[in-house]
């Protein structure tokens, strides 16, 4: 019987995964208070999920945040590229199969459509074989990670208060919030921070909102606040400015935003930075984010591994995936639907004990309630 039942299953596998139906869904999920970065105040996460149908009835899903200061994608364009590009050629295709190719050929750059419609590919994929989607594109190397906390109140004061809350919760990594205030202000509270939280891993993110002479004049002042690294003090493009930072801080520099590609990341190590963030919807989907987690171990750069803010526990689902496939996250994972108010799955991905564990279930290891994707649906859907 047992032998009856694995050729049944082996034959299975065999048998094309025919996608049926694609849905582009635009949705925008409150957050839970508002998030202040540099040039921009977010109070509702506005993302594309890709609902994909297979031919026997399966369904997978994915998701990518608009992004138009890091990425382009606007929310609009993200449903465009996907009901007007990408799946019309999908229709009739094995899900199991690596279309990228022919879906760049279609559709340049667009890197969050693609890695949305990549996402739901393997989800569906995963769940049709009954295997993680971890373990159809790369060899597992943890099996949980740590996330980190996101401060930008508006005083040192609120940011302390937050993370000592965070801390009683499990979180023991904060990444600062900088490029909005005055400056000095700024190095002020990340010693104000590091006195309150002596033990915790402290980072800081400008997201391209500091000039040269700020980012010199922060580093130099918060050497004494032990910080892990800088993430993105320059603008993206400022490669001139990298290298004279590099070289006059001893604080590591991260790249956020200048990472678009493999050559993005060579260059900012030939450029001095020390680590680069990686995001499926800057990269394009999770092969291309393997890869180039393989690129940083051979450079010897550090990886923080970041969901944007915010995706639901989709898009967080995804993140912890890739932060136990690729090497080198030293430098924090970034889970973001814990910002949300609420979420569109049954059971959102939490928190346990400080470590957010790698799901056990098919695919994502997700389970989407359509209601909820339903509730929280706009007019941009196709």
């Amino acid at each position: 019987m047992l032998e009856r039942t694995q050729r049944s299953l082996g034959k299975a596998a065999d048998m094309p995964l025919t996608v049926r139906r694609i849905d582009a869904i635009a949705v925008a999920v409150p957050l839970t208070a508002p998030m202040k970065m540099a040039g921009i105040t977010i109070t509702r996460a506005e993302n594309l999920l890709v609902r994909v149908e297979a031919a026997s009835g399966e369904v997978g899903w994915g998701e990518a945040a608009s992004a138009p200061t890091m990425t382009g994608d606007t929310l609009g364009g993200l449903v465009a590229a996907v009901r007007d590009h990408l799946a019309p050629l999908l229709i009739g295709k094995d899900a199991r199969h690596d279309h990228r190719p022919m879906l760049q050929r279609a559709l340049t750059g667009n890197t969050g459509a693609h890695s949305a419609v990549e996402m739901a590919l393997l989800d569906l994929a995963g769940r049709a074989g009954n295997t993680r989607l971890i373990d159809l594109v790369a060899r597992p190397l943890r099996t949980r990670v740590a996330p980190m906390w996101l401060l930008g109140n508006a005083t040192p004061e609120q940011d302390i208060a937050e993370a000592q809350a965070k801390r009683a919760q499990g979180f023991n990594f904060f990444k600062l919030k900088i490029g909005v205030k005055e400056i000095g202000a700024e190095i002020a509270a990340a010693h104000a921070i590091r006195k309150a939280l002596p033990g915790a891993a402290l980072c800081a993110d400008a997201n391209c909102g500091l000039t040269l002479a700020a980012a010199r004049r922060y580093a130099e002042r918060t050497r004494d606040a032990d910080l892990m690294f800088i993430e993105q003090p320059l603008p993206a493009d400022d490669v001139a400015g990298l290298k004279a930072l590099a070289r006059a801080t001893k604080t590591p520099i991260g790249m956020d935003e200048s990472i678009q590609s493999l050559a993005d990341i060579d260059a900012v190590k030939r450029a001095g930075a020390k680590g680069v963030s990686l995001k499926l919807i800057k990269l394009g989907g999770f092969r291309d984010a393997i890869t180039a987690g393989r690129l940083c171990r051979k450079l010897g750069l550090m990886i923080n591994v970041a969901a944007k803010i915010a995706e639901t526990s989709v898009g967080t689902a995804a993140a912890v995936h890739l932060g136990c496939a690729v090497p080198n996250v030293a430098w924090g994972v970034s889970l973001t639907n814990l910002y949300l108010a609420e979420d569109i799955v049954r059971r959102p991905i939490a928190l346990r004990d400080g470590f957010v564990a790698l799901p056990d279930g098919p695919g994502l290891g997700v389970e989407v309630d359509e209601a909820a994707v339903e509730r929280f649906r706009t007019s941009a859907s196709c």
